[in-house]
């Protein structure tokens, strides 16, 4: 009989003034600096690199209350990092509401959504909620769910995500850049998912790119470019 292996040991506990002081530790000024670039708001920021805080992340492990903890805080890497620890089973739908109406930029949008929520079993309500939000990156956000769902939602049936065209059509006369270009890579990521998505991602393109308001067109063209090559 081959020997047993050791039990995996549980991740260590952490405090919310340990990671906030580990981020602060290995947070550069050159970092910071260059977040301004990308247009992501650098006044309340250490400065870390999201590899280094994703490999943190893995150190630490699931941790709901951290999360809520982290969120708090108003820092900047300390939201990424709660949306890397937080546990997606446990996120609850006033939480998505309240983080998502804290968003002040592209990167803590999509990351949340990317790594967190759409993981949720309420992902898909808040597409629909959101879509219809004034704020920009809330908006965004919703667009931003859609395309994570693309990737990670594998058993979500086509249907689920044809009923989204009309909010992404809709949405493409926002001429907001954030928001203009969430529903762009929406749109592209839908098509890329199967052949009948393909399809149908194709042609609601096709309709846009004719449009005579500036935002619906450079979405079509934009996404009629990258998916026609398909």
């Amino acid at each position: 009989m081959p020997p047993r292996k050791p039990a995996a040991l549980p991740a260590a506990r952490v405090e919310l003034a340990s990671a906030l002081a580990w981020l602060e530790a290995h947070g550069t000024r050159e970092t910071r600096d260059g977040m301004a670039r990308y247009g992501i708001p650098s006044t309340h920021a250490y400065g870390v690199t999201v590899g280094a805080t994703k490999a943190y992340a893995k150190q630490i492990g699931k941790d709901h209350a951290l999360a809520q903890a982290l969120w708090q805080s108003g820092w900047y890497e300390a939201r990424l990092l709660a949306s890397f620890v937080d546990d997606a089973s446990a996120v609850t739908s006033s939480q998505m509401d309240a983080w998502a109406a804290d968003f002040d930029s592209w990167a803590i949008c999509d990351t949340v959504c990317f790594h967190l929520f759409d993981r949720s079993a309420l992902a898909w309500t808040k597409v629909n909620a959101w879509a219809k939000a004034r704020a920009e990156f809330k908006k965004r956000a919703a667009f931003a769910l859609l395309w994570g769902l693309t990737v990670h939602d594998k058993a979500a049936p086509n249907e689920r995500f044809v009923a989204c065209l009309p909010l992404i059509e809709q949405a493409a006369s926002d001429e907001r850049d954030y928001v203009k270009k969430g529903v762009d890579m929406a749109l592209r990521a839908l098509g890329k998912r199967n052949p009948t998505l393909h399809k149908s991602a194709l042609a609601l393109a096709a309709r846009l790119q004719d449009s005579s308001e500036p935002a619906q067109a450079w979405i079509g063209r934009s996404t009629w470019r990258e998916l026609s090559k398909r």
